[in-house]
C-alpha cells in the first residue's frame, strides 16, 4: 500500500508545483505578471481536473482485469481511456478559450487580464497532452507501475524550470516572451509527461509479453459509456469539492485582507497534508479493485480497512502538528502581528477535521475500487452544498464570526461527508462480491 501511495503523493505535490513554479519565475516582471499566471492558473485548474476526474474509471476497470489476469482487457480500457481523453478536450478548450477572451469583462485590473487572457490561450494547448498523461497514469497505477509518474514529474519540473528561464526572459539567443513564455514552457512540459508515461506504458508490456499496441482496440460506444457511468460522478465530486474551497477563499476576500492572508495560509497547510491521503486513496483504488478483479473479497476488505488505518494515522500527526505548534507555522509564512493573532485558532480549526478529511478521501478512492463512483459526488453536494457552506455564510456574514465561523462550516461538510463515506464503505464491504 505503502509502495503504491507514495509515489502518488509525490506527483500529487509535482502538478502543484508546476503552477508554483511558473508563478516564482514571473515574479522578476512584477506584480502584474505574477498576478496574470496565477489568475490563469486559478481559471485552467477547474475544468482541467473535471477532464481529469472524467479518467478516474480507469482505476477501477484496468484494476479489476488486472486482478482477474485479463491482460488484453486492460489494453483495451487504455483504449477507450484515450479515446475519452480526446474526447472531453474538445470542449474544455472551448470553454477555456471563450473565458480567456472574455477575462477583461470580469473587472479585472487591464494589466492582469490581457497578460492572462494570452496565457490561458497558450496553456490551453497543453489540455489533450494532460488528458493522455491523466488516463495513461490511471493505467499505470492500476497495473502497479506507480514509479515512473513520479519520474514523469520531476522531468517535467525541471523541463519547465529551464524553458521558463528561457522563454520568459529571452535567454540562449530566444525571445524575451514573458508570461507567454511561462505558458509554452508549461505545454511542453506536459507533452513531455505524456511521452514518457506512454513510452513506459509500451516497453513494459512489451517486456511482459502482451505488446500495448499490438491489438488497439477501437472505439467502443459500450464501454465509453461505462467510463462516464464512473467517471462522471468522480469529476463531479471533485468540481464539488474544489468549488467549494474556492468559493470559501472568494467569501474569504470579502472580509479583510488579514482574513483572506491567513485563510490562504491554512489553507495551504491543510493542502499539503491533503496530499497523504489523496495518495493513500488512488492506492486503495487499486487494490481494492485489484482484490475484486481476483474474486477475493476477503482480501478487498483488508485492503481498504488498511488505506483507512494508514490515511488516518498520517492525518492524526497533522492534527497534533497543527495544534501544538500553530504559530511557529503560521510564523514561517508571515510575522505581520495581525496574521499571527488570527492564524493560530484557523489552524486548530484545521486540526480539527484532518481525520475528517482523511477518512473521507480514503474512502472515496476504497469505494472507487468497487466501482461506486455516485455516492460520493452525492456525499460532496450535501456536505459542503447544502449544509456546510450555508452555516459557514451564516455564521461568517450574519452572526459575524468572521473567517472562523466559514471554516467552521467546512468543518461539519468533511464531518457529515466523512461519516456518510465511511458507512458505505463499511456496509458495501461486507457484501459478497457480483459473479465474474
Amino acid at each position: 500500500m505503502i509502495a503504491l501511495a507514495v509515489p502518488v503523493v509525490l506527483s500529487e505535490l509535482g502538478w502543484m508545483v508546476q503552477g508554483v513554479v511558473d508563478t516564482i519565475m514571473v515574479g522578476r516582471l512584477g506584480p502584474a505578471a505574477i498576478g496574470a499566471v496565477a489568475l490563469g492558473n486559478a481559471i485552467y485548474y477547474t475544468p482541467s481536473l473535471f477532464g481529469i476526474g472524467i479518467l478516474l474509471g480507469l482505476d477501477t476497470l484496468v484494476a479489476q482485469a488486472y486482478g482477474r489476469s485479463d491482460h488484453d482487457d486492460c489494453h483495451r480500457w487504455l483504449a477507450q481511456g484515450v479515446y475519452l481523453a480526446c474526447i472531453v478536450t474538445l470542449p474544455i478548450m472551448l470553454v477555456v478559450g471563450l473565458v480567456s477572451f472574455g477575462i477583461t469583462h470580469f473587472g479585472i485590473s487591464a494589466a492582469v487580464a490581457g497578460p492572462a487572457g494570452g496565457y490561458l490561450r497558450l496553456l490551453n494547448w497543453g489540455t489533450l497532452p494532460l488528458l493522455l498523461y491523466a488516463g495513461t497514469r490511471r493505467y499505470l497505477q492500476a497495473v502497479g507501475q506507480v514509479g515512473v509518474v513520479t519520474t514523469s514529474f520531476v522531468a517535467a519540473n525541471v523541463v519547465n524550470w529551464f524553458g521558463n528561464w528561457v522563454l520568459i526572459y529571452g535567454k540562449l539567443g530566444m525571445p524575451a516572451l514573458g508570461v507567454n513564455g511561462s505558458a509554452i514552457s508549461t505545454v511542453a512540459s506536459r507533452v513531455l509527461m505524456a511521452a514518457m508515461l506512454i513510452g513506459f506504458a509500451w516497453r513494459y508490456e512489451r517486456r511482459r509479453g502482451h505488446p500495448l499496441f499490438q491489438h488497439w482496440a477501437a472505439p467502443s460506444v459500450e464501454r465509453l459509456q461505462q467510463l462516464m457511468r464512473l467517471g462522471a460522478p468522480a469529476a463531479g465530486q471533485i468540481v464539488l469539492e474544489v468549488g467549494a474551497w474556492n468559493l470559501a477563499t472568494l467569501s474569504a476576500g470579502w472580509l479583510t485582507p488579514v482574513a483572506l492572508a491567513t485563510h490562504q495560509i491554512a489553507l495551504n497547510y491543510a493542502s499539503l497534508s491533503y496530499m497523504v491521503p489523496l495518495g493513500v486513496s488512488a492506492a486503495a483504488a487499486v487494490s481494492v479493485g485489484q482484490a475484486v478483479g481476483a474474486g477475493d473479497a476477503a482480501r478487498a476488505r483488508r485492503a481498504g480497512w488498511l488505506a483507512l488505518a494508514l490515511g488516518t494515522s498520517f492525518m492524526m500527526m497533522a492534527a497534533a502538528a497543527f495544534f501544538v505548534a500553530p504559530g511557529p507555522l503560521i510564523a514561517l509564512y508571515t510575522s505581520d502581528p495581525r496574521v499571527m493573532a488570527v492564524g493560530p485558532r484557523l489552524l486548530w480549526l484545521a486540526a480539527a477535521f484532518q481525520i475528517f478529511d482523511g477518512v473521507q478521501t480514503v474512502s472515496t478512492g476504497a469505494l472507487r475500487g468497487l466501482g461506486e463512483t455516485r455516492v460520493p459526488m452525492f456525499a460532496n453536494l450535501v456536505g459542503y452544498w447544502i449544509l456546510g457552506l450555508p452555516l459557514g455564510f451564516t455564521l461568517c456574514f450574519v452572526l459575524h464570526w468572521g473567517i472562523y465561523g466559514l471554516w467552521i462550516g467546512l468543518t461539519l461538510a468533511l464531518i457529515v461527508i466523512a461519516v456518510t463515506l465511511l458507512g458505505r464503505w463499511r456496509r458495501d464491504a461486507a457484501q459478497p462480491l457480483p459473479a465474474r
